[in-house]
């Protein structure tokens, strides 16, 4: 099979996009579905794109001191009812366990949907002093959350994520580290994922249940709608109150913690596929892309070709390249296909000419440029390569965001400019709850953040023309 053969398996990025996006999950290997409806199985070569998410990830969580912990799965539904907003906001999705064998339980648990009620459980028995603060603690776990309409990675019934949940002494610090977490995230989209993503804060109607303020980074997909990638929640003391965290400071006096609460989860691996996707298949940012290099010998039953080939790889892991060589039977043109389907960054051609000559043939998944490369220094060249590709693949996006934000100055205006173009709109608004609703249940526009970069000086609601009350970036989302 070559590469137009393989190609014809994965319907056009412009004609389905949706069909487009499920037939990359499907032949990439990226996941499965179960026989548990609503729940994905995450194969091999998925997972490992989450571990280089998640470890990367992970680092940049401890250099700024949060600590791993892991929390039980269950929450007793008394405790789960302990803040009034947060239980009303999970209510519909949650999950619960009714039985222990083939005892009916006393109490129903909870299948975590998240994780604030049983940290702020815990706090309220750890925490005394200000000695005791900050409390930086995070948790690599999967969640529950009973989705009507599932899709792999962007909405399925049990998810893995991380969940960050700190205690500071005031509103102050904790307001602070809200922030200090979105720009850790918008930092690692960026440098990790090639994505650009619009800081923001959400509406009151679209924050975070029990929270005094959600912060986000949206990032736009291919086809003009936003995936919201990760947010970050102000609690405030609100948590606090209704669980009784409570701390002597250095006075002797008795107050409040301020809480802190923010995640990414698998459905980032969805804005890679719909951010840089194709219509070849995945194109993989080089730093989280389970293999950076492949090295396919172009004559398999020549030996000197493949002892090139197997030293070439080697050379590469040394270096500590995520380097594999391509030792099946097919041919070389399923090869070159199959690599651009699972979309490793860079692949290596090498045959019986190219050793003669002591070069070998660079291929870049993003641009497709056939680069002739001598074999001195090749793990140098190989280096500068993979970096070029991201920064590549970065200000791609870039462009592509960049150019797909409008602004409107009437509903009419908004509308057209979103069902034609697609994309996200400027326009101001008067944070009204009734406002927004009615905005999506008609046109299915939704705010997606009052973002941090102000652009507009206009004066009236784009929805209702009373006075606005801020900026915000419209769109339709994922």
């Amino acid at each position: 099979m070559d590469n137009k053969q393989m190609v014809k398996e994965i319907t056009n990025i412009e004609v389905d996009f949706a069909k487009w996006y499920t037939d990359i999950v499907k032949k990439a290997k990226l996941c499965e579905y179960s026989s548990v409806k609503g729940c994905m199985i995450i194969e091999p070569y998925g997972y490992a794109i989450w571990e280089n998410i998640s470890n990367n990830l992970d680092k940049e969580f401890k250099n700024i001191g949060v600590e791993n912990c892991a929390m039980p799965m269950f929450i007793p539904e008394s405790l789960l009812k302990k803040e009034k907003d947060h239980v009303e906001g999970f209510s519909p999705e949650c999950a619960w366990v009714t039985h222990g064998g083939n005892e009916e339980l006393e109490e129903r648990l909870c299948v975590r949907p998240t994780s604030e009620t049983l940290f702020c459980d815990y706090y309220k028995n750890t925490i005394k002093s200000y000695r005791d603060l900050p409390k930086l603690l995070n948790q690599w776990v999967s969640v529950v959350r009973w989705e009507k309409t599932t899709r792999p990675f962007l909405r399925s019934r049990e998810f893995y994520w991380q969940e960050g949940h700190t205690a500071h002494r005031d509103g102050k610090e904790s307001e602070e580290f809200t922030i200090k977490m979105l720009n850790v995230y918008a930092d690692f989209l960026k440098n990790f994922l090639a994505i650009p993503v619009i800081k923001g804060q959400k509406t009151d109607s679209e924050k975070f249940a029990g929270a005094e303020a959600t912060y986000t980074v949206e990032a736009m997909m291919h086809d003009g709608k936003a995936l919201q990638s990760a947010t970050s929640h102000n609690f405030g003391s609100g948590f606090a109150e209704a669980f009784k965290i409570q701390y002597l400071d250095e006075n002797g006096e008795l107050k409040y913690v301020s809480q802190t609460s923010w995640g990414l989860s698998t459905r980032i691996i969805g804005a890679i596929i719909m951010v840089h996707g194709d219509n070849e298949g995945l194109k993989l940012p080089p730093y989280i892309a389970p293999i950076q290099v492949i090295v396919v010998p172009i004559k398999m039953k020549d030996e000197k070709n493949l002892e090139k080939a197997k030293e070439l790889c080697s050379l590469l892991k040394e270096e500590g390249i995520r380097a594999t060589i391509d030792l099946t039977d097919k041919s070389p043109g399923y090869k070159f296909a199959d690599s651009e389907m699972r979309g490793i960054p860079l692949r290596i051609e090498i045959g019986p000419k190219d050793i003669e000559n002591n070069q070998v043939v660079l291929v870049r998944r993003d641009t497709h440029e056939k680069i002739v490369t001598p074999l001195f220094d090749i793990q140098k060249s190989v280096k500068d390569i993979l970096e070029e590709i991201h920064i590549n693949m970065y200000e791609t996006a870039k462009k592509h965001l960049n150019e797909n934000i409008r602004e409107a100055d009437t509903l009419d205006e908004m509308v057209k400019i979103i069902n034609e173009k697609s994309g996200f709109v400027r326009a101001m608004h008067c944070g009204c709850k009734e406002c927004e609703k009615k905005l999506k249940e008609e046109t299915t526009i939704t705010t997606r953040c009052i973002p941090f970069e102000k652009k507009l000086n206009k004066k009236t609601c784009i929805v209702c023309g009373k006075p606005a009350k801020y900026e915000v970036i419209f769109g339709r989302s994922y």
